[in-house]
């Protein structure tokens, strides 16, 4: 039964989309190319429905038995009318934050998805007291955020949100947690549906329609799997999206370096750097997926370690990612501070 539900998913989605395509052109939801964005003509930017209403169905039918599931779907349609009135009224961004932050406080407090607290290493407990609440929000709107700002190419955000999908819901199964590895997979079968029309060149855009619920249903599905547990448990999350989370982290640190405000567009973004190195619009894609796989394998890894292989892996992440920032120019041509280092002490070492 449920991998038939995944298979109608699927389809139902590939069949969906050109008749969401055909309704965004019927109510004005367009994007128009400017200055800052890749395209050069109009595309419909409603595709998101398509996958909502592929996991919407799956989940009916499938009806899992979580005392969490409600509230959830909830959160979700909260983020959907907000992701549909940005794309056919084109919300300015505080609008936006007020939906996301209604959604995440219903998942918090009516569906008591909350990070408590974290065993950390050698027996120690960090209990999170009154800060639960907040942290958890702040997670749920932060990952929303950074899966919307990475959809700026043909399928980057449902391919990356894809492999993320995938590796929340291998990782749930494994560790018995089906009503996550379930939600995860039924995304993922919607999703896949939408990203053949999407991935480049592409004939419709998720929009923030898709973009937000994506994020948000990747957020929440993230900490239902890996809340409450170990240090180690805890970061898994992050590293399955360093790629959205790192992108997301460079692009306030560049605005505060450059003195801009943080909700200030910008093409200094992981996928614009990557194109002016040359890449073509495709490689692009095809190398930010690998790179999300890339981490979602490395927090399967993770996720077996002792304690000290553990710490030593997330010090070389933090490392991989802050030297490849720099050597693409992610927060600016000038910040090198690692690769200055390594430059020094390369020349050092060539004096002796």
């Amino acid at each position: 039964m449920f991998f038939l539900t995944l298979v109608f998913c699927f389809i139902l989605s590939v069949l969906i989309t050109p008749l969401v395509k055909k309704f965004a052109f019927i109510i004005g939801a367009t994007d128009r190319p400017n200055q800052r964005k890749v395209h050069q003509c109009v595309m419909p930017r409603l595709g998101g429905l398509a996958i909502i209403i592929s996991f919407m169905l799956g989940t009916f039918l499938l009806r899992p038995e979580n005392p969490s599931l409600l509230p959830i779907l909830i959160g979700c349609s909260i983020i959907i009318v907000t992701g549909l009135l940005d794309d056919i009224l084109e919300l300015s961004a505080k609008y936006k934050l007020i939906g996301q932050l209604a959604a995440a406080c219903v998942v918090v407090f009516w569906g008591n998805l909350q990070v408590v607290f974290i065993n950390l290493p050698f027996g120690a407990q960090l209990q999170f007291g009154l800060l639960s609440v907040p942290i958890t929000i702040i997670w749920i709107v932060g990952i929303t955020n950074a899966i919307n700002l990475i959809d700026g190419l043909d399928g980057l955000a449902a391919g990356v949100s894809s492999i993320a999908l995938i590796t929340i819901s291998v990782m749930a199964i494994i560790q018995g947690n089906l009503i996550v590895g379930m939600l995860g997979l039924i995304v993922l079968a919607s999703t896949l549906g939408f990203l053949i029309y999407n991935f480049h060149p592409a004939s419709i855009f998720m929009g923030d329609t898709g973009a937000l619920f994506l994020g948000f249903i990747i957020s929440v599905l993230s900490l239902m799997g890996f809340k409450n547990v170990t240090f180690i448990s805890f970061v898994i999350p992050v590293i399955i999206l360093a790629v959205p989370i790192s992108d997301t982290f460079f692009a306030i640190l560049r605005r505060i370096i450059h003195k801009k405000p943080l909700g200030a567009p910008d093409k200094q973004h992981l996928h614009h750097c990557m194109l002016r190195m040359g890449y073509s619009h495709r490689q692009t894609v095809l190398l930010i997926y690998a790179m999300s796989a890339f981490f979602g394998l490395v927090a399967v890894i993770y996720s077996q370690a002792r304690i000290g292989g553990a710490l030593v892996l997330i010090a070389f992440i933090i490392l991989f990612i802050e030297i490849i920032a720099e050597k693409i120019g992610l927060v600016g041509r000038n910040y090198r501070p690692i690769l200055n280092i390594l430059q020094t002490l390369k020349t050092n070492t060539a004096k002796k």
